[in-house]
C-alpha cells in the first residue's frame, strides 16, 4: 500500500521571510524546555542566519519590482531575491533550464534592480 501526500498549497517566500517566521518557531521552541529542535530545523535556522541580506520588506520591494520586468516570473523573481545574483553568469545560471535565453540588455536590466536593493 502505497500513502500519496496531497499538495494543498504552494507559496513562494524569500529568505527574510523564511528567517522571520523560523525565528516564531525557534521562539516557541524555546519556551517549552522539554521539546528539542530536530536536526533539519536547526540546520535551517542556521541557513537563513547566515545567508539572509535584505530585510523583509526590501526583499518584497525587490520580488515586485523584478515581476514588473518581462522575462522574469514569480518564480524566478523569487529565486533572483534570494541569491541576489552579482553578474551575468550567475544570472545566466538561473535562467540555465528556461526554453529561451536573455540577451545582454535584459541580463543588465535585472542586474540594476538587484544592484539597488544590495
Amino acid at each position: 500500500m502505497t500513502i500519496f501526500k496531497e499538495k494543498l498549497d504552494e507559496e513562494y517566500l524569500t529568505v527574510s521571510e523564511t528567517k522571520e517566521l523560523l525565528a516564531d518557531i525557534e521562539a516557541e521552541r524555546a519556551v517549552d524546555e522539554d521539546r528539542e529542535m530536530r536536526y533539519e530545523l536547526a540546520r535551517a535556522i542556521e541557513h537563513v542566519n547566515r545567508f539572509t541580506v535584505l530585510s523583509v520588506e526590501d526583499s518584497q520591494a525587490l520580488v515586485e519590482e523584478l515581476q514588473e520586468l518581462e522575462k522574469v516570473d514569480e518564480a524566478t523573481a523569487y529565486k533572483i531575491t534570494n541569491l541576489l545574483p552579482q553578474d551575468r553568469t550567475e544570472l545566466r545560471s538561473l535562467y540555465a533550464q528556461e526554453r529561451y535565453s536573455l540577451s545582454g540588455d535584459e541580463l543588465d536590466e535585472i542586474l540594476n534592480v538587484v544592484a539597488k536593493y544590495v
